[in-house]
Order: structure tokens, then sequence, then C-alpha cells
């Protein structure tokens, strides 16, 4: 008996074990001890350890936010790891059998543990402090970091020293902050290379096209990487005799690998969980956790309505209303006293939300595994929901014809639908190029006749009319540039839109869109010699009488019956003439400025025309222009820090939602009043989490650029990533989970970003940068000033040599940090240096504004280089322009710079490189298109060409390099076509999308990759990237030596042509 007792409790504890174990993922970062007997790793933002065969783990970490990549000590008496206590990763250290944590670097920058110097005595760890990224060195006891390559561009990453000294890494994005992206081939690829920085011998190991990365070495100098040569998906490899060998062949993806130092376990992640490779027998196994789980997800969590209204509506009896509260649907009195929740699924988003005519029904949108459909419920929360769609493809922009029979929404990338309300049964009416997001809302016509809806040409909007009795559809506009938001008069007679006529939206948008009115018939204004003439009109006698008889009568009837007597609207009628409609257009509202989100309002013979413009000083702001025969347009404003609204009216009133608020409007008077509606409703994370995953996925499913996402099944993968949702215990985890999806389509401009109130942490760290570069062997003592920074100033007394002795009063301790002394819970705006002259014997002091980052000034100085090493060997000859990205604020530097610089000069080259894209491709483009057509000239005067900066008749030369990507791309591509010029460098990243992106429940937010760019020929650029004409690469040893061929390769051909 007691035999089978202790049996049966055995297989108790075995099956609890096994429930602990089998549900423990998002374990991450994994490193083991030397002896490669302990495994420490990252789970739920701290460290915990557990013996490498699994079994109880320990936690070793509880600090706020989050601890991660653990790295031990060789001699294992240390740990070493980042964590984000002060609001962002910072270096720590703490013994490995316990003891205190010291802080060792204080930095604002990111700053990543990768790896130990053999000697136990140095941290590796990457941080931008002066670049995007790059690799440190800080001692175990402490002191200030030292910068371990130069040059602004060699992006060191992933460092792990070999025992002979050699420095192996990685140094580009695929391996860093693009790892997440699967099957990337390209220039831009990672390899395995190492460094001695003693006796300089560098080598590249691998040179396959893919991605081969995060080398991990043990003491006898083997070193294990990833690489996806084999299948695809990142596996573990080593070297043997020098050959690239495969160890593992797993269908889907390990990450972090990280050796013993013993050389005898290597362990990493795999499926969210921890995985060991026994070196001796050559196999791979689960590691089994016992750990305790405190998930918050499930608990509930407070939110409020207040200020946090996406969407409304007002009962057509003007007694109630409807709204959307992160993703919850309400009903509330009028005056929002009174608010109560509806049950709507909780694991899912409720959109939009209209009433229906008896004032009981709603109509409205919730997502269905990440699609909007629509549904029905009474409002008393009394009836059951109904859901009344089941598209796979959003539904959304609902909009009420006035006698709440009819409905029009727009479904997918291309169907406007028409819905009978009594039926609730819908049609498509049309198939156009809609886009499945970013889309105007369709209307109704007055006497509901007409829908006006707009659709996509040329990438730029058209207004379509579509008639649903005739069923006819009608291209109202069909010019080249967009005409937007299409709203028309409550009296039939215009259609009001806003556009900007002079230029397309595309590719850059416009910001000066103007309101215009166009009358759908050749219509004269009122003639006030009619009105003269009405003056001296008799009375009907009779008409009076019948008047006075009608008002006795109504006494006797109900006062329901008589109100909606009055409400009652005439019946419009409506004409159309298309012939040469658009030159009927009549522009309405400011000169100035950006006008949007129109609204017309009409009330006995005046019209009020609502719209948000920034046309005063900048600032948007809810405006009105009020049209009434015979007296000048009036335009006012009604209430300020308006960027976009929505209005409804309701029997004779008129509310608007603005900045998360129902307010109501004063037509007359112009002004609104909030309606106070504070109500505390409750949901937990983990449903939150659920839809906003299957929300983005929907999102990237409808509007990702390829049709066949790039040979993925994109379903699949939602099926396969949805499988880990029950095992998220953090936002970090979901962040994770959701970007590792986005990786398998193998694109760019993808990501995914979240930030909840439950990942703030208490401290805070901003450093203040002087502008001051210091010795690295004397960390205290200047070495230069940087051009442009906060210290070059004239009378700024600094010089290098100088010693740094005092920061804003304080002593230094020249054993520390540096950066402790410059980096606060705040940036100050002055602070106070005192320092000592080499030789001399009396200190001195200098006051600055600091500012909070270097890097832009150091990238500065690297385009100066360029600059003066041009002039130089082209004796001022050649211009040199360098474009960091393509946004307006560098393409209006380029111009400048081309106006002041190539202008009194023979030639050009426009520097490509390490540009980050943006989208003024055709501005560049059509301004080094430009050739001189004639000249001409003031008597006795010279001659001048027409135009002034005929680039195109002078030679060109466009640098590129692998990291020329987006927009810089397209602008290689365009100077190509258009035979511009020589292209000399190597081939660009492929990296080109044309993006924009979404706003989830929360306020997250995922990029929708939705625009392919393709050459002439058809070719993908994403896929195929831009070949230079002249290939050319910089090595990572020739920018440690500030050789550029590249630069002199351009210089050569174009001084060629000069000859």
């Amino acid at each position: 008996m007691k035999l089978i007792f202790t049996l049966l409790v055995a297989m108790l504890l075995a099956a609890s074990s096994f429930a602990q174990t089998s549900n423990v993922y998002f374990t991450s970062f994994p490193t083991l001890t030397p002896d490669g007997g302990t495994i420490i790793f990252s789970y739920e933002s701290d460290l915990w350890k557990v013996p490498v065969s699994g079994g109880n783990a320990t936690r070793l970490t509880a600090m706020q936010g989050a601890e991660t990549r653990p790295r031990v000590s060789p001699d294992g008496q240390w740990l070493a790891f980042s964590a984000t206590e002060g609001g962002n990763d910072d270096v720590y250290v703490m013994p490995l059998n316990g003891g205190p944590i010291r802080q060792l670097t204080y930095h604002s920058s990111s700053d990543q543990v990768e790896s130990w110097s053999w000697d136990s005595e140095t941290i590796y760890f990457e941080s931008g402090q002066q670049n995007g990224g790059t690799t440190y060195t800080v001692a175990l006891d402490g002191g200030t970091p030292r910068r371990m390559f130069g040059h602004y561009f060699n992006r060191i990453h992933s460092v792990a020293e070999a025992p002979n000294g050699d420095l192996y890494f990685n140094d580009t994005w695929e391996s860093d902050n693009q790892a997440t992206r699967k099957g990337y081939k390209g220039e831009f690829n990672p390899d395995i290379q190492y460094y001695n920085p003693k006796t300089k011998a560098y080598k590249r190991l691998t040179d396959y096209l893919g991605k081969d990365m995060w080398a991990t070495i043990d003491r006898s100098g083997t070193v294990y990487f990833v690489s996806d040569e084999g299948n695809g998906q990142y596996n573990l490899y080593t070297f043997k005799e020098g050959k690239k060998t495969p160890l593992t062949h797993f269908p889907e993806a390990i990450k972090h690998p990280q050796v013993s130092a013993d050389g005898r376990k290597v362990v990493f992640e795999k499926g969210y969980q921890l995985w060991q490779y026994d070196v001796a027998t050559k196999q791979s196994t689960l590691v089994p956790l016992v750990l305790p789980q405190n998930l918050t997800l499930p608990k509930l969590q407070d939110f409020d309505v207040k200020s946090k209204i996406s969407a409304f509506d007002v009962a057509p009896d003007n007694k109630k209303l409807a709204f959307v509260s992160r993703g919850a649907l309400f009903v509330s009195d009028k005056e929002g006293k009174f608010v109560q929740q509806l049950n709507t699924r909780p694991e899912e988003r409720v959109l939009e939300v209209k009433w229906l005519a008896d004032s009981l029904t709603l109509l409205y949108s919730q997502t269905v595994n990440g699609y909007a459909n629509w549904f029905t419920q009474t409002a008393d929360g009394k009836g059951q929901e109904k859901q009344i769609t089941t598209d796979q493809q959003g539904n959304r922009h609902l909009t009420l014809n006035d006698k709440l029979t009819q409905a029009v929404y727009l479904s997918g990338r291309n169907e406007v639908r028409l819905m009978d309300l009594k039926t609730l049964i819908s049609t498509t009416v049309a198939n156009e190029e809609l886009w499945a997001f970013q889309n105007d809302v369709p209307s109704f016509s007055a006497n509901g006749e007409y829908i006006a809806f707009t659709a996509h040409r040329d990438f730029e909007r058209e207004i379509y009319l579509y008639h649903i009795k005739d069923k006819k559809l009608i291209n109202l506009t069909k010019s080249g540039v967009s005409e937007g938001e299409p709203t028309w008069s409550p009296d039939g007679k215009y259609l009001y839109f806003v556009s900007d006529l002079l230029k397309p939206n595309y590719p850059f948008g416009s910001d000066k869109t103007k309101i215009y009115r166009l009358p759908l018939t050749k219509m004269d204004e009122p003639f006030r010699g009619e009105e003269f003439e009405k003056l001296f009109e008799k009375e009907d006698k009779k008409d009076d009488k019948k008047e006075e008889d009608e008002k006795g009568k109504g006494k006797k009837k109900k006062e329901n019956k008589d109100t909606k007597k009055e409400d009652e609207k005439p019946f419009v009628t409506m004409a159309l003439d298309t012939v040469d409609i658009m030159e009927r257009l009549e522009q309405i509202g400011p000169d100035f400025g950006a006008q949007e989100n129109v609204a017309v309002v009409q009330k006995d013979d005046k019209t009020y025309i609502l719209y948000v413009s920034n046309h005063e000083e900048g600032k948007e702001a809810l405006w009105r222009t009020t049209l009434e025969p015979f007296e000048e347009p009036k335009t006012e404003k009604v209430a300020d820090g308006i960027s976009s609204y929505d209005l409804v009216r309701a029997d004779k009133s008129y509310y608007l939602l603005a900045g998360g608020v129902i307010r109501t409007l004063d037509l007359e008077g112009g002004k609104t009043k909030d309606i106070a509606v504070d109500y505390t409703f409750r949901k937990n994370l983990k449903d939150e989490f659920r839809q906003m995953y299957y929300e983005a996925w929907a999102g990237v499913e409808e509007n990702f650029y390829s049709g066949d996402f790039h040979g993925t099944d994109w379903q699949a993968m939602r099926d396969n990533y949805a499988k880990y949702l029950p095992y998220l215990t953090d936002r970090e985890d979901f962040r994770t989970l959701f970007n590792d999806m986005l990786g398998e389509l193998n694109a760019s401009h993808l990501g995914f970003y979240t930030r909840g109130d439950e990942e703030e942490v208490f401290y805070e760290n901003a450093t203040m940068e002087s502008g001051l570069l210091f010795d690295p062997a004397q960390p205290y003592r200047v070495a230069r000033i940087v051009k442009r920074s906060a210290l070059d100033k004239e009378k700024k007394s600094v010089k290098p040599g100088d010693l740094l002795l005092e920061v804003n009063g304080e002593t230094v301790d020249t054993t520390r940090n540096r950066d402790y002394y410059f980096t606060k819970p705040s940036r100050d705006d002055e602070m106070k240096l005192t320092f000592r002259r080499a030789g001399a014997d009396t200190n001195y002091t200098v006051r600055l504004h600091p500012q909070s980052s270097l890097s832009g000034n150091l990238y500065d100085e690297w385009q100066d280089w360029n600059q003066r090493y041009v002039d130089e060997k082209s004796k001022n000859r050649i211009a040199y322009v360098h474009m960091k990205n393509m946004g307006m604020g560098e393409y209006e530097d380029f111009v400048k710079d081309m106006t002041r610089d190539w202008y009194n000069k023979e030639a050009l080259i426009l520097d490509l490189r390490y540009n980050t894209g943006g989208n003024v491709h055709d501005l560049v483009l059509q301004f080094l298109s430009q050739k001189p057509y004639l000249k001409w000239k003031y008597r006795g005067g010279a001659f001048t060409l027409q135009p002034n900066f005929g680039v195109a008749a002078k030679p060109i030369v466009m640098l590129i390099n692998e990291q020329s990507l987006s927009d810089a791309e397209m602008t290689a591509t365009g100077f190509k076509a258009l035979k511009l010029g020589k292209v000399i460098g190597t081939e660009t990243y492929r990296w080109i999308i044309f993006t924009s992106g979404k706003g989830l429940v929360d306020g997250s937010f995922f990029r929708l990759p939705s625009w392919g760019c393709y050459t002439l020929d058809g070719d993908d650029i994403e896929k195929e990237g831009v070949k230079p004409d002249i290939y050319v690469k910089q090595t990572f040893v020739q920018r440690l030596a500030d050789e550029d061929p590249q630069l002199d390769r351009a210089i050569a051909e174009i001084m060629g042509e000069l000859k």
C-alpha cells in the first residue's frame, strides 16, 4: 500500500512538473556559465538561472523595467546584463553568486551587452552614442567606455572575442535591428568577419549572399554562428577546417546562440523556448523549465471613456448618444450623464456605430478575427448581438441616407456597397481601386438618389457618382490631381470637395489643399432686382385665413405628430449637367494654408461650410465660412486645436467629435460646448492583444503590396504564430511575436510598435552633450570640439588638451564613467563646465546650452571631409553634394548646395550612400534633369542660360552603396532611366516599398508597405535593388583607414570627362 501511494505521489509530481514546464514560452537571450552547467536567461523582464538539463529555475533580478542580454564572465564570477531601470538600456554587472548590482554605463542611448573579454576584465556592448550604433568596451571596475572602431558608418555589433584577440563581428542592419527579416539576400547581408585591433589582421569568413551572423566562441577558438543558407531558416553552424558547416537543420528559426566557455554546450532560443545543443553528441534538446508564473494579462484593468471617444452617433429622437471608446460600445443620454456599456465580444474591437430609424437599434462594425464586419444590437441592452456580414475583408465608413432607409459603405480594396436598412442585405454597386485604407467617407445626395465616393487613378483620388435607381457610375472629376472628401449641399445644388489643383498628391502629399464648390448645373446668382420687386407683392388674404384655420385645428393634434411634421425636410430635386462641369469650380474659404475635413449645413438662406484650416499662424483649428445671398462670405474661427472632427445632425441639433470629446455645436453662434462623458469600464490585455494580433495581421493581408506575399503563406503564418498567444506574459512578448511574424514576409518597411503604461519605469535618464570629444586614454582630457556643436561657438575658450575638473560645480572623479556627470533625470537648458589648461595654474569656466546628441554633428563632419577631399582632388572643379535622406528638409539643403556650389563648378558628384529614404525623388530628378534651352542678356551684358541650373548639361556621377535604401533607390532608378550620368558603388539595399500605417485599439501602430516600386521594365526594386554602372566596394578596413575608393573612382571618372 505504501509503495502504491509513493508511486501515485511520484506520478502526480511528474504531471505537475510537466504542466509547469510545457507552457513556459518567451524565454530569451540565454547564456551559459563557463562549465556549461547553468543557463541564465530572461523571462518576464527578469533574469533567471536553471541547470542546463532543466528543472527548477531561480530568479536572479527583479529591477524596474526589463533585464536582458545576460553574459557570464569567462572566470564564472560575474554576470553582465542590460537593464532599462532608467528608461533605456544601460550595462549592469553583479556577482554571479549574488551581491550588489553595479551600473556601469549611464548614457541615455541604448547600451546592449554583447560579450566579455577572455580575461574577464572588459565587457563589450553596442551603443548609439555617436552614430546609429557601434561597439564600445567598459571595464568591470567601471570607468568611461571606449569606442572600439572609428568611422561614422562602421556600425559594428555582435562582437565576440576569440582567445587570440580576434574580434568577430557583424556590421549590417540585417543582423541587428532587422534580424527578424527572414530570407533577405542582397548587398547588405551580414557575414562573419573578424578584425584584430593589435595586429590589424582582417578577414571575411563567409561570402554567402544571405545571412551569416551572431558569432559566439569557446575557449578553444571554435566559432558557432547562425546562417539561413541551408533551408532558409536560421540554424546553428560552425567552421570545420575553415569550411562553413551546419549543425542543426530545424524547419523553424533559432535565435541568439551562446556557447559555454568550455565548448561543451550551445544554448539558443527556438519556438520561444530554451534549447541546448550538446557538442559531443551533436543532439539538440528542449530545456524543460519549472518556474513560478505570474500571469497578469488576463487581469481586468480600469479604463475611462473621458476624452477617449473614437466614434459616435446621436439617435434620431435627439435623446441618446452611442459611442465607442477603446473598442467598447456605450449608450447614454445626450448629456452623457447616464452611461451603459453594451455587451460586445470582449476579444474583438468595435470601430463605428450608427443609430437606425427606430432610435433603438444600433448598427456597428466589429472585428471578427481581424476584419471589420457589421452587427446590430438594441441600445437598451435587452437584445442579442447579431452579426450581419461575414466578410474576410474590412468593412468601413458607413453613411446613412437622410431617410435612414439605406446605408453605403466601403468593403475591402475595391467594393462600394449599398445596404437596405430594412433587410440589412448589402449589394455591391461599384468595383473600383479604392485601397483598403486611407479612404474618403462615401455620402448620399440630399434626395438619396446619388452616392458620391472617391477612387484612385494613377495614385490620385477622383470623385465618382453612382445613381442608385439607374445603376449608372460617373467619373466626375477625371483629372491628374486629387479631389477628395466629396460633400453634398443639403439643397442638392452643389458638391463640395478639397483639392490642390496645381500638383498631384503623390509622392509627397499636399500642404495646400483648398475647398471647392462645384455647381451641378449652370446656375445664376440671385438678382437684387427680384428681391426689390418682392417688396411690392400683395399678400394673399385667403392664404392668411387658411393658415389661421390650420393653427386652430393643430391644437387638437398630438404633439409628437406636430413635431414630426415640422421636422420633415422638403423633397430636394436634383439636376446634373456634367458638360464642362469642372470649369464651374468656385473656391471657398481662405487663400492661405491648407483646408480639409469639410461639412456643409444650411439653415434658411444661409450656408455654413465647416472645415479644419491652418491658415492662421500654421495652427489647425475648426473654421466656418458663411455664405448668404447678397452678403460677402464671412470666415470665422469656431474652435482652436481641432485637427479633425465628425459632425452629426439630430433633429435641429448638431454635435461633433474632436480630440476624443463629443461637443454640441451652436451653428449660428459658431461655438462648441463639451459634453462631459465620464465612465469607467474594464478590459484585460490578454483579449486586447489577441484582437490587435488579428487586426494587424488582416491589415497587412489586405494592404501588402505583393499579392503573393513574397511567396509566404500569410494565413499559415497567422495560424502558426497565433498558437503562442496564450503564452504571452507581457507586452514585450507580444511585440516580439508580431515582429517575428512580420519577418516571415522578407520585406522592408514593416514593423509593429506598441507601448503601454504598464511598461513605464520610475527613473529616467537624459544625457547632455557638450560638443566635446575626449581622449580615449584620458577620458577627462579634451581631444577636440565637434564642429557645429554646443561648444563650437565664438568666445568659447576650450581647447584640445584641457582637463575637465567640474560639471555644474561638482568635482569629477576621473576613475568614474564620465557620462555619469552629464546624465540626469532631465536635460538642463544650461550647464557650466570648469577646465584647467595644460601648463597653466588657473582654472576657467564656460557656460553652454547642451544638446541631446552628437550623432548629427558627427555625420556632418563626415560630409565636410568628403567635400574637402573632392575640392582638393578636383582642384575645385567638381561639386560634391550628399543627401542623408529624401525628406523635404534635405531636398531644400540639396538645392541650396547646388545653387552655391555646383553653380560655380563644372560637374557634380551626388552622394546617396547611407541615404535612409523619404519621398522627394521626383523633385530631385526634375532638378537634375534641367537642360539649357535658350540664353538671354541685357544690352551690353553677358549671356545667361535658361534655366539657371541646367544640371544635365554638365557631368554627373551618383554614388550609391548597400545602405542606399527606400527613396534613394527610387532616385537611383530614375537617374539611370533618364541617363543623367554614371552610377558608382555597390548594389543598393533592396529596401523600397512606399509605406503608411494604421493605429490599433490602444494606440499601437503597425506599418503597411502597400505600394510597390518598379522599373519601367517591371522589375520589383524591393527584390532587385539598383545595380551600379561601375562596381566599387568600400570595406570595413577601408573605412577604418578613412579610405574611400568609391569617391576616388567618382572623381577619376569625372576628371576624365572634363579633360
